[in-house]
């Protein structure tokens, strides 16, 4: 390799260890109790930012939702909590001149989450995220050039479940069990002792030679008739 192309060849190697999912391979570290429910995603009234490509509230909810499951999916705690996210703008980079002319993808969402257990949403006001595509030897002339639509948007997607997992580990006490387990008592309680066994009452003379007569009780049972 010459000198000249070293360079280049450690930055695309660095940018291409950036990958919005590389971090999915890694141990999970859980978030508190935290078990995703459902996310839901709309997306219908979203702004397009010129110049962009077309994307439907469908194609976003799609690929929104795939990212957003494959994130989250991998928690396993105790409590369920729902995610609701509100796509408000977007720009979805087209071919441009390199280098003079390289736009970018961009993504505006809101996000709230909900807890199952209480029907509520815990943050008052929607978080807003502004999210953009990673660095990367595709992107840097412009992901217009190198990506279809479709890996755009997977990207920013991705990007967004990314950076609302790193909202809510800010947040852990959202996350935190419901219910804590009661504390041992300080000193054990007095040992009651058992009442004596009562004597068992006397079975009258005859008794057991006479129908209708139970011995156990130690009464007699009248016939009837």
């Amino acid at each position: 390799m010459s000198p000249r192309c070293a360079p280049a060849f450690l930055l695309a190697a660095l940018l291409a260890g950036c990958s919005a999912v590389a971090d999915l391979q890694e141990p999970v570290v859980p978030i508190g109790q935290f078990k995703l429910g459902y996310s839901v995603v709309v997306a219908e009234g979203a702004q397009k930012v010129p110049p962009s490509r077309e994307a439907s509230a469908e194609e976003w909810q799609a690929a929104l939702e795939a990212a957003l499951n494959q994130r989250f999916d991998r928690f396993e705690g105790s409590q369920l909590y729902h995610l609701a996210v509100k796509v408000d703008a977007y720009a979805l980079a087209v071919p441009g001149v390199p280098v003079v002319l390289s736009p970018k993808s961009i993504l505006r969402i809101q996000v709230s989450v909900w807890d199952d257990a209480a029907g509520t949403k815990i943050n008052a006001e929607p978080r807003v995220f502004t999210v953009f595509e990673r660095l990367s030897g595709e992107t840097v002339l412009g992901s217009g050039l190198t990506r279809t639509k479709a890996q755009q948007m997977g990207q920013l997607s991705a990007n967004a479940a990314r950076l609302i997992e790193g909202w809510m580990r800010e947040n852990p006490g959202w996350f935190a069990p419901r219910y804590e387990a009661s504390a041992p008592l300080a000193e054990p309680l007095p040992e009651v002792p058992a009442a004596p066994a009562a004597a068992p009452a006397p079975v009258p003379q005859g008794a057991a030679d006479r129908p209708g007569v139970s011995p156990d009780i130690g009464d007699v049972i009248t016939p009837a008739g």
